[in-house]
């Protein structure tokens, strides 16, 4: 049996080298809402319009957009020649357009309050707030939809710095808005926030598009078409259960803030959960680039063992990073310095900051297990998993608020680790079949076999 034998296998440093400016730039957007909280307590009534941000405008606001998070996936995998591109084209901007007027509806009519007041439970101190809020985010979801769709189509031609680029022009138009209003000084930190992130997004997508359409143009369109071509029919195939895997998953956000909103110490919660979250998100950043890594590298020669390997490595390395954070004078650094939180809620973040400690590794095993399911076309696991994860998380938080004899923030982080640890096995469980076989291909890939 013949085989590519002149084919270098992958290896850890090429992996890096795919990694990194994914990385940086989700440990940049990572750093985006810690600096959004770091500035909003300094402004004037922080509790609520940190409360407002992270309780209200930032889970309604991701929800919203959640059917298209996974453009970023889907276009890594799936725009290989200029008629899949259009195809995926067309469905990101019907699609955007459709979610941008639910946002509006929400944001600037009546329903507003029903959600709000009423499914949520917010405290009425952060109702109008947040309503404002919202309504500066009106771009949001269109923005992303743009920038996610073409940074798949950089990430599948090699120019994955570019993507790190766009996080960096984000940041950059972010922290001007934000010393703006900082300096300003007048301002509602809720509208601060807001306006920082909407800038930001649009700002990055501008770049995105003008930077993919010289890939568009020599390289993609270069492509021969793929056999058989993609069809709407296998793209909704491919595409669905991603969708609910993305609204499920971030479900989790308003579910969560109900939840905390009827807790005890219920400010409190939802003012330092932004901050404890975004902490730990800078570090399991670094495992959600992973994701798109795999995906785009297991093709490669002899690539599962080496992707393995990198999994194990960066577990290691993120849990160390946060367990160094959680354990010395970092945290109050971090907590009452840098965000600005008063001594109790700096008091309270740190305590919490432990109970997160599992996460960062959970996110690097999750891209792994899902990477080879994304690869193999067969999505309907990831779903599953995120069903798995809402699922246990509700149970968790319901007891909580039925007790309600625990502050929200620690079982807010109890019911969330336990449910991404089920998750990601769950994950494990249904990409046995994917990795198996990129390992049996790479078995038959190797020279040993070849000569044999």
């Amino acid at each position: 049996m013949q085989s590519n034998t002149n084919s270098s296998p992958l290896t850890v440093r090429r992996i890096v080298r795919t990694w990194w400016p994914l990385a940086a730039s989700w440990l940049l957007m990572g750093a985006e809402l810690p600096v959004l909280s770091a500035v909003v307590a300094r402004l004037a009534d922080p509790e609520i319009n940190l409360a407002a941000y992270g309780g209200v405008v930032f889970p309604l606001a991701l929800v919203i957009e959640s059917p298209i998070i996974m453009l970023l996936a889907a276009s890594t995998a799936l725009s290989r020649d200029w008629g899949s591109y259009v195809k995926l084209h067309r469905f990101m901007m019907l699609t955007s357009a459709s979610l941008t007027a639910l946002h509006a509806l929400i944001a600037f009519t009546p329903l507003y309050y029903v959600v709000v007041r009423g499914v949520l439970g917010a405290p009425a101190e952060i109702v109008e707030p947040a309503r404002l809020g919202l309504m500066i985010m009106l771009p949001w979801t269109w923005a992303i939809a743009y920038r996610r769709f073409n940074q798949g189509v950089l990430i599948r031609f090699g120019h994955s710095r570019a993507v790190g680029v766009g996080t960096v022009i984000r940041l950059i138009s972010d922290g001007a808005v934000l010393l703006t209003g900082y300096l300003v000084g007048v301002l509602p930190g809720v509208v601060v926030a807001t306006s920082a992130v909407a800038a930001g997004v649009v700002s990055e997508a501008v770049y995105t598009g003008l930077r993919v359409r010289p890939v568009l143009r020599y390289e993609l369109r270069a492509q021969p078409a793929v056999e058989p071509p993609l069809t709407y029919r296998a793209f909704f195939l491919f595409y669905i259960p991603l969708v609910f895997t993305s609204l499920l998953s971030l479900l989790v956000q308003p579910i969560g803030s109900a939840a905390l909103s009827r807790m005890p110490d219920a400010l409190a919660s939802l003012a330092i959960w932004p901050v404890v979250t975004g902490l730990v998100f800078m570090l399991r950043g670094l495992g959600i680039a992973f994701n798109e890594v795999v995906v785009a590298l297991l093709d490669e020669p002899r690539s599962a063992a080496a992707l393995s390997r990198f999994t194990a490595i960066l577990a290691t390395l993120t849990t160390a990073g946060l367990l160094v954070i959680a354990a010395t004078p970092l945290s109050h650094f971090w907590f009452a310095g840098v965000s600005a939180l008063s001594p109790r809620l700096a008091a309270l973040a740190g305590g919490a900051l432990w109970l997160a400690l599992p996460m960062p590794a959970l996110s690097a095993a999750q891209s792994w297990y899902q990477g080879a399911i994304l690869h193999s076309r067969r999505t309907r696991g990831i779903t599953e998993a995120v069903a798995v994860f809402l699922l246990v998380n509700g149970v968790i938080l319901f007891a909580g608020v039925a007790w309600g004899g625990a502050t929200g923030l620690y079982v807010g982080l109890m019911s969330m680790v336990i449910s991404t640890l089920l998750q990601t096995g769950w994950l494990w469980q249904c990409s046995r079949a994917a990795r198996r076989a990129a390992g049996d291909r790479d078995i038959l890939a190797s020279p040993a076999h070849a000569i044999g």
